[in-house]
């Protein structure tokens, strides 16, 4: 849903049938004063009692527009120019110097700041010659004076004692005065204990993080040799719509256990009451009254199930092209994937080409190649509809396998098994029917899923956690739910939620519905917080660490490779920016070079547009400020995709955070 935004303007203060004007409105003026300053060019006094709101007009339509807007409503022009007009006034004047701690510089430097502050020293910038040549001589001797408080400081510093905050607020720091009160200790009295104070949640400032180098992992963080449990692999099922995703999904998880004979029976029952009985596997994962009714997946749906090697974590992804932003917040988590392909005859052909020339098999796959993923199962089903064909199953094998490598999929890490989910035929155990068995001499799906190479996990670096869902429960607990990028949880540990940076404490956890307390990176977990509302967490935040804060910015430089378009990318082009679990909008305000393909070396700068197949760095500008990490520091928080009227115009990475 989109979001609604209030400018807290009630019409009702402003205008009112009962409200009396006041005695001096039906005065009649003086008309000489009056006709007077009309003359001369003044305006007549205002009206006291009534009340404007404040405008803005835009620099190209003239429209007026509310002051709480950032773009012209009428033109949709920026109200604040990307590049701002410079001043011959502003570089002639004399810059303002701090010879007293500013409230960041208070804030970042903490309560037992060492640096100190003379505020007799200010003085004021002259013209005058004599007046600089003495403040030059005057500044030599404050600056050695300076030199020498901060060494007495240094070494006076481990006497200082911190004393906690009284119900009043002021607190009882002795600190080594010199020269009087430290002007450091009195900003921390003001700004930060009365904020402490009135404040509901604690709040920190994370502008200024602590460096990556100097994190060192604890020893509950690095799992024990002797713990014998099975690798969490996050495993995406994506395809073309109608392809049989959900029932294979389903299927599977009544295959391994964890659907019961009773709860299949009342789905087959539900099923055939409205006379969709083929749709009874899928309701197990279609579990929404829409989605039943209109008989198409929406929204991602997660599953467990277990394997003799792994812990799988089944995303069920939407194929609709209408849902594939659904489908890029859900399946961004997946480690490995299964393509679903129908193999019946005109489906699979609708899959590679639709009316606007491409389908939703080939944009899924690139979106999953884009993810990150580069181990995929190839599942043809239907299989039973075409009477197990080989040569219908080559054909569909040489014309996917064309386009998957020119995706960057190698031929070793493809994996190609014809099923039948309807069926249950090569799924769950070898082939049976003879039609199958007489060409086909592979593995079936369980047995390629194990198959898979366990995916690296980052545990050395600080901890991320990209929120994907919020749910608060009718007690007032806010769980949050979501996979782990990075490090690791457990259960009273204090955290930072980005971007609102509050810090709230970890109550319980969650994995597969079952609780733990240890959460380490690549397991999807729901983690249920203490000293936060859940109306103030939203979909893509991010967990972190309080000491190692992730980038909160809306200005990004991106390395991005150009899809299939129609229409060129031009500078100021509108498309909706998609990153994690983050969907927000955006324009391209800058298109910076072109790239050549396989060298990556600048071919042209500052290009007029982007075509298709092109590979170039672009800067854009977000409506609002998200949670982003470059590539380089952290894959999962750095992929993008670009999308415009339904269709992905390009994939990237974040290369460089332009504002934090």
């Amino acid at each position: 849903m989109p979001r609604k935004l209030s400018y807290n303007i009630d019409y009702d203060d402003i205008w009112d049938e009962d409200d009396d004007y006041g005695d001096d409105y039906y005065e009649e003026e003086d008309s000489s004063t009056s006709y007077h300053a009309r003359k001369v060019g003044q305006q007549p006094e205002a009206f006291q009692g009534s009340s404007r709101r404040e405008v803005w007009r835009c620099h190209i339509c003239t429209y007026d527009n509310e002051e709480g807007m950032n773009s012209c409503d009428m033109c949709g022009c920026l109200r604040y120019p990307l590049v701002k007009p410079s001043n011959k006034k502003d570089e002639e004047s004399v810059p303002f110097q701090f010879d007293t701690p500013s409230p960041d510089d208070v804030v970042s430097s903490g309560l037992t700041s060492k640096k100190t502050f003379q505020g007799n020293n200010v003085k004021a910038p002259t013209n005058d010659k004599k007046t600089s040549k003495s403040s030059t001589a005057n500044d030599k001797k404050t600056s050695e004076s300076l030199e020498a408080t901060v060494k007495k400081t240094n070494k006076s510093s481990a006497s200082v004692t911190k004393g906690k905050p009284d119900t009043k607020g002021k607190r009882t720091d002795s600190v080594d005065e010199i020269g009087g009160k430290n002007v450091t200790s009195q900003m921390n009295n003001v700004t930060l204990a009365d904020k402490a104070e009135t404040s509901k949640y604690e709040k920190v400032n994370a502008q200024k993080a602590t460096s990556l180098e100097k994190y060192t992992p604890e020893k509950w963080v690095t799992p024990e040799e002797d713990e014998d449990n099975l690798t969490p692999l996050n495993l995406a099922i994506v395809g073309h719509v109608d392809s049989g995703k959900s029932t294979l999904s389903g299927r599977l998880l009544y295959l391994s256990g964890r659907i019961s004979e009773k709860q299949m029976h009342k789905f087959k029952k539900e099923a055939n009451q409205e006379g969709k009985g083929s749709f009874a596997y899928a309701w197990a994962m279609d579990e929404s009254a829409e989605e039943r009714e209109r008989g198409v997946t929406m929204t991602v749906a997660v599953a467990y199930f277990d394997t003799k090697r792994y812990n799988v974590v089944l995303l069920d992804a939407p194929g609709h092209k209408d849902f594939v932003p659904n489908m890029i917040s859900g399946a961004t988590q997946a480690d490995a994937a299964i393509l679903v392909v129908d193999a019946s005859i005109g489906a699979f052909e609708a899959g590679m080409e639709n009316a606007s020339g491409h389908g939703q098999t080939k944009e899924h796959a690139q979106l999953i190649r884009s993810f990150g993923v580069d181990q995929l199962i190839v599942a043809v089903n239907k299989m039973d509809v075409v009477n197990y064909s080989k040569e219908r199953f080559d054909m569909i094998k040489t014309q996917i396998g064309t386009f998957l490598r020119s995706c960057g999929f190698k031929d070793s890490c493809i994996t190609w098994i014809p099923i039948s989910a309807m069926e249950n035929e090569n799924l769950a155990a070898a082939a049976s029917d003879a039609r199958l068995i007489s060409w086909y001499k592979g593995p079936y799906l369980l047995d390629a899923i194990d198959t898979l190479k366990p995916p690296t996990r980052d545990l050395s670096s600080p901890l991320l956690m990209p929120i994907c869902d919020v749910s608060r429960s009718a007690s007032g607990q806010t769980t949050i739910s979501g996979k782990l990028e990075a490090g690791a949880l457990r259960v009273g540990l204090k955290v930072l939620i980005m971007p609102i940076r509050v810090v709230a404490t970890v109550r319980s956890l969650e994995r597969d519905s079952r609780s733990c307390k240890i959460a380490r990176a690549g397991e999807n977990v729901a983690v249920t917080v203490q000293g936060i509302e859940g109306g103030y967490v939203m979909p893509g935040g991010v967990i972190c660490q309080p000491e190692y804060p992730i980038s909160v910015s809306n200005h990004l430089e991106l390395k991005i490779l150009v899809l299939n378009i129609v229409t060129p990318i031009l500078m100021g082009s509108q498309v909706e920016f998609h990153i994690h679990h983050v969907k927000e909008a955006a324009v391209v305000s800058r298109i910076v070079s072109v790239l050549d393909s396989k060298t990556g070396k600048v071919t042209r700068k500052s290009p007029r547009c982007l075509v298709a197949k092109q590979s170039a760095v672009v800067e854009v500008l977000l409506s609002q400020a998200i949670c982003v990490e470059e590539f380089s520091k952290c894959r999962a928080l750095g992929r993008v995709f670009l999308r415009s009227s339904g269709t992905t115009l390009a994939v990237g990475v974040v290369s460089r955070v332009m504002g934090d």
